[in-house]
């Protein structure tokens, strides 16, 4: 599979069943990194004019909504969030692939409230259709860290690339001297990075 390097012109932005409910499952990181690490994705996004596209499932039920903040922040990619009704997969739910497929980016970012049930399967399914992933661990997490371990290995062994969010701003960056650079550097250092006072 040849790697392209992600950019904000060739890249989007996926996340998966970030709610509120659901969010409370992640064990093997503390929660709050989580939902900073997915809210800094979000920002960037914004920064950038790098597509989003937001699912969630079962919104009515345990899961609960989305987190508020990516209202506020993603107004846009909020209102036309893809609400499953229980597809695990959500690449397998019809709507979510073509709202995929309609930002015509083959460079996927992709963070899943849980890794080992929300994030794994959609990673792979792409990643096997021809796409480029990179699967942002510390916005995702798990119950367990034995699931958290084993679905991290089958998605690095299908071909899915590992990383962390401080990683994946700064390859997206490229330079903290241009313009966006310099506003990425700053969501780094309010939302990302342990505060150096």
């Amino acid at each position: 599979m040849s790697i392209t390097k992600f950019t904000a012109e060739n890249t989007a932005l996926l996340l998966i069943d970030h709610q509120v409910g659901t969010m409370k499952l992640i064990k093997n990181i503390p929660l709050e990194e989580a939902q900073k690490k997915t809210l800094a994705l979000a920002k960037m996004a914004k920064a950038l004019k790098i597509p989003v596209v937001l699912t969630s499932s079962q919104e009515y039920a345990a899961q609960g909504p989305l987190m508020p903040e990516l209202a506020a922040i993603l107004p846009g990619a909020f209102e036309k969030r893809i609400k499953r009704e229980g597809i695990v997969n959500c690449w397998e739910h019809k709507a979510f692939r073509d709202a995929v497929l309609a930002t015509g980016k083959k460079n996927l970012i992709m963070a899943g409230v849980t890794t080992d049930v929300c994030l794994v399967f959609p990673a792979i399914s792409a990643v096997e259709e021809g796409f480029n992933v990179q699967a942002v661990m510390d916005a995702s997490g798990s119950p367990f860290n034995l699931s958290e371990d084993l679905s991290q290995k089958r998605m690095a062994n299908a071909g899915v690339v590992l990383t962390a969010t401080n990683t994946l701003m700064a390859e997206i960056a490229q330079d903290w001297a241009r313009p966006e650079g310099g506003e990425l550097l700053g969501i780094l250092f309010t939302d990302v990075l342990p505060s150096m006072v």
